[in-house]
């Protein structure tokens, strides 16, 4: 990379040590001639309003995006880089901090590589979803997941998912080339491979199976290609992206997922072992 000429912070919005550590690298940077944005709620929370940006225009142009809170930070974070192709780099100002890349104590000796272009761009794998509800469409994209389930219990068949280009389901150790999602249940497509166990997606892997990331009966894929998912019955579907709500679907709404064209581009200062950080972050034992 090239050196940092704009950068954007993006600190949780409530919590005390990423405003903390917002304002030492906005003042860093500052000071280096470097350009500094804050989303406006941000800014406005984290003590720094002459620094913000409408939500709109915040990523455009900018070298770099910093993350700075637990993984819900890097989940919104992505979503504001992510259109603009921008590299994004978390530090874990959160709880468990899974998809984050250094901790707190690591940002002042990290300040001067970024600044110098000194760092890895790594790619990850994106969802790219069109919702289409009530005749209108639009595109989302999610990192982690998206999933699809009944807003209430009920009888069965809420959601019917149809592969298309021929495309073969597999579904819960099952292969079928369609399925009526159950009353209880629903249909999630997550990135991870299918022999890891965690809920965590495993960062360097392509999107595949991981019917064991959730209870029995549901359904549970990866869109290695694309499918569509349509709604039946008489019963609502609320749809979840990256834990944030999408939409209620009715009835002859539908959900297309795939593989987005452009990966997500995320920020290394150096070579990661997501299996040992898997173990650490969930006190998971040595086998």
């Amino acid at each position: 990379m090239s050196a940092v000429r704009a950068v954007g912070l993006v600190p949780h919005r409530d919590r005390p040590l990423a405003h903390t550590l917002a304002q030492a690298a906005a003042a860093w940077f500052g000071e280096r001639g470097v350009e500094v944005r804050l989303p406006a709620e941000e800014a406005k929370a984290a003590g720094l309003p002459h620094l913000a940006s409408a939500i709109e225009s915040f990523a455009a142009g900018l070298d770099l995006v910093v993350s700075i809170g637990g993984d819900g930070t890097m989940l919104h974070t992505v979503q504001l880089a992510y259109p603009a192709g921008v590299p994004m780099l978390g530090v874990n100002a959160g709880q468990l901090g899974y998809l984050t890349t250094i901790e707190p104590a690591e940002l002042d000796g990290a300040l001067p590589r970024l600044l110098a272009g000194d760092f890895a761009v790594v790619e990850r794998t994106m969802l790219e979803v069109d919702v289409t509800a009530a005749g209108a469409s639009r595109r989302e994209h999610a990192l982690n997941e998206a999933v699809l389930e009944k807003r209430q219990p009920g009888p069965p068949r809420a959601l019917r998912a149809v592969d298309q280009r021929d495309a073969v389901h597999h579904l819960c150790g099952r292969r079928r080339d369609r399925r009526d999602a159950d009353g209880q249940h629903g249909l999630l497509v997550l990135g991870a491979r299918p022999d890891r166990v965690a809920r965590a997606r495993v960062p360097d892997a392509d999107a595949h199976l991981a019917a064991h990331a959730v209870r029995p009966h549901a359904g549970a894929r990866a869109p290695t290609r694309s499918w569509t998912s349509r709604c039946v019955g008489n019963r609502e579907v609320v749809c979840t992206m990256d834990g944030r709500h999408v939409d209620v679907l009715q009835p002859g709404d539908r959900v297309v997922c795939r593989v987005a064209a452009d990966p997500l581009r995320v920020v290394e200062l150096r070579p990661r072992d997501f299996h040992q950080i898997l173990k650490a972050k969930f006190s998971l034992p040595d086998r």
